[in-house]
């Protein structure tokens, strides 16, 4: 709870909550993108789409990590609602990926 505010803080409204859930979105219109763009295609090199998903994804754990130590001791309820819309968006992303390549 924000010591200025009489009300508690949404968790949701913290850049560590929302910025995992915006990389994973970026890596499946990547993805979806490519796939629109080339087709499906199973290349036998990766090539910088497939790279920029890789740090897209590796990115996110960090910023996972810093927001479950951060809000599941203090709002446990609302930071396991986030770490579910986390862990949604990356299997999205990752299943474009699975289906789509």
């Amino acid at each position: 709870m924000n010591p200025f505010e009489s009300r508690p803080v949404s968790v949701l409204r913290t850049p560590s909550a929302w910025i995992p859930i915006g990389l994973s979105l970026a890596g499946l219109g990547l993805v979806v993108g490519h796939a629109l763009v080339y087709g499906i295609v199973h290349e036998p090199d990766e090539g910088t789409a497939a790279h920029v998903f890789q740090l897209l994804m590796v990115a996110q754990v960090p910023i996972v990590a810093f927001f479950a130590l951060r809000w599941l001791p203090r709002q446990p309820k609302q930071a396991a609602v986030v770490l579910l819309l986390q862990a949604v968006a990356f299997l999205a992303a990752w299943a474009s990926v699975y289906f789509l390549t």
